[in-house]
């Protein structure tokens, strides 16, 4: 049998994984025995698993994660509130097939934003969409936007997508603008998407944050309404990992 001719052909229909795995089944004397169904098998495993991690990889590179971040790393011993139950429930991504949403509360440093991006990258893994937007940018470039025409096609984007992780959200107070906004983004992916929201605010000061009752009733019935909550407590774990300073002699 002709192997180099083969594995060109498998390579120009796109199979790279069936490709490459073809080629080290015929190198490895010890599969030779197999019989016909059992190696088309092993190629066709190869190629969904080639395919399945450049499906995660270019959902990753589109995310744009701020931390690179994964679900076995986090750290449970640290005494911030993190319930270990809840978060590997979270971690399944279930809550993200049934359109639910996750707000992440806590002081500066207790780990917000690393938590969502965990999140995030297993949800990529997962084959969703992802995108993340730390709260005050994504407001500049909305406002950029109305004047160059962009607006509706990012709001479209963050609409469609499975989830959006909004980080950083506080604690100014939003102008008109910004609490439309936000509006939009909430109203167009309630029960639809899943959104993420992290913010050094508790949660009952939200209000005060979008500081127009009609609005923020109509924003945090959306955001709140089924949603998975993880309040962080205690001290900046940056403070914790600080490099301890070196030893001077006094005068």
């Amino acid at each position: 049998m002709l192997i180099h001719p083969t594995i060109d052909r498998l390579r120009e229909l796109g199979l790279y994984g069936m490709a490459t795995a073809f080629q080290e089944l015929d190198a490895t004397p010890e599969v030779r025995g197999l019989e016909h169904g059992e190696w088309l098998a092993i190629l066709l495993e190869r190629e969904a698993t080639m395919r399945q991690q450049k499906r995660f990889e270019a959902r990753a590179r589109a995310a744009k994660l701020r931390h690179d971040a994964q679900i076995e790393n986090a750290d449970f011993r640290a005494a911030r509130g993190l319930d270990r139950n809840l978060f590997m429930t979270l971690a399944s991504c279930d809550w993200i097939k049934k359109h639910h949403s996750l707000l992440i509360t806590g002081p500066a440093g207790v780990g917000k934003s690393w938590l969502a991006c965990a999140i995030g990258h297993k949800a990529c893994r997962e084959d969703f969409s992802v995108a993340y937007h730390r709260v005050p940018r994504l407001f500049a470039s909305l406002a950029l936007a109305r004047g160059d025409g962009r607006y509706g096609r990012i709001l479209k984007s963050l609409a469609k997508t499975d989830l959006l992780i909004l980080d950083d959200w506080g604690p100014e107070k939003l102008n008109d603008d910004q609490r439309r906004d936000l509006l939009e983004i909430i109203e167009d992916r309630y029960e639809r998407r899943s959104t993420i929201v992290t913010s050094q605010v508790p949660l009952d000061r939200w209000y005060e944050i979008i500081a127009n009752p009609t609005l923020a009733d109509a924003i945090l019935d959306r955001l709140v309404h089924n949603a998975y909550r993880i309040e962080l407590s205690g001290e900046s774990m940056r403070k914790q990992r600080a490099p301890a300073l070196p030893e001077t002699s006094q005068a």
